[in-house]
């Protein structure tokens, strides 16, 4: 009887899934938008997947191995944030881009803040974001052997036509896991099914945006272009971000409002970027941006405590 009145600490109801089970789904989702990248740029693409992948399980290993902590490589989170690292770097970057990238992203903006669950931004968009600001030109030269020329949002912020169809099946320059709409897609899908991941973040994001691009659209006076959005939805790996990086268990809100809420404002963010900036992207920076407004949104929608906070009589 004793026995039975004993209560272990919270949490009591505890998930099968582990952090390292979590993660294979995530390499086994990105697996299509990898492949594919490969195939569509060719086996540099494929040198950068691995350069990344290696330097931040390195990087991760020998930074706990000098502070004497436990080893957690296996967990496959370091994986995770150079395969996504990579798939955000364009094709002609060359070899020590993604080097540089996995150390600052799992070293700088992972460990240094206590490692898995610690960190106040995703790490991968970390790293891109530290490469576009550092390396600029590096960044944003999409130029490869089968590709030349500029991306398709940056065709469409100058004016110019853009297929719609090339951009969803793939074929068209960006970064190495961006282009392909469909296999991101199917990658989402996995993730959907198996549990890892649901559409509050990332349908919220992409319905908000759609919706601030209407608004816009209608305030210039250029009414609405559904080919122009249509050409939004597939370019410029928003799909990638939405459904792989704005839903990252770290730095998204936990509460239900905050995530609808969340996804809201970089759909707004990701909208404001494209539209006024003076680049054609938008998802990277909007993503980082609400990381960081993740604990002001989780305060704000933060429920109730039970038996708390009732009007007084």
């Amino acid at each position: 009887m004793d026995e039975m009145m004993k209560v272990s600490s919270n949490p009591h109801v505890r998930d099968k899934d582990t952090t390292k089970s979590i993660m294979l789904k995530v390499i086994l989702a990105l697996l299509p938008a990898t492949l594919f990248g490969i195939w569509n740029f060719g086996m540099k693409a494929a040198l950068i997947v691995v350069l990344a992948i290696v330097a931040a399980v390195g990087t991760e290993f020998l930074f706990e191995k000098g502070c004497k902590r436990k080893n957690t490589i296996a967990d496959l989170s370091a994986v995770v944030t150079g395969l996504l690292l990579a798939l955000n770097l364009p094709v002609s970057v060359p070899w020590w881009i993604p080097v540089v990238g996995s150390v600052f992203a799992i070293l700088v903006v992972k460990m240094l803040f206590g490692g898995l669950g610690q960190n106040f931004m995703n790490p991968a968009l970390g790293g891109r974001c530290f490469l576009l600001l550092s390396f600029t030109s590096l960044m944003t030269d999409f130029s490869c052997d089968a590709y030349s020329g500029a991306t398709p949002l940056a065709m469409l912020k100058a004016g110019e036509n853009v297929s719609v169809f090339d951009m969803v099946i793939g074929k068209i320059p960006g970064t190495i896991g961006e282009t392909s709409m469909i296999a991101i897609l199917i990658g989402a899908c996995f993730l959907i099914l198996c549990g890892v991941i649901d559409l509050k973040v990332p349908g919220s994001y992409i319905v908000s945006f759609v919706v601030f691009l209407v608004l816009f659209s209608a305030v210039q006076g250029k009414g609405v272009d559904f080919n122009f959005i249509r050409a939004h939805l597939a370019g410029g790996g928003l799909m990638l971000g939405a459904f792989f990086m704005a839903t990252d268990y770290v730095t998204r809100p936990i509460t239900l409002k905050g995530q609808y809420l969340y996804g809201v404002l970089l759909g707004f963010m990701t909208a404001v970027l494209r539209i006024f900036g003076g680049s054609a992207e938008g998802v990277s920076y909007a993503i980082i941006i609400g990381n960081l407004l993740v604990p002001l949104i989780e305060k704000y929608t933060m429920p109730t405590a039970f038996g708390r906070g009732g009007k007084r009589r």
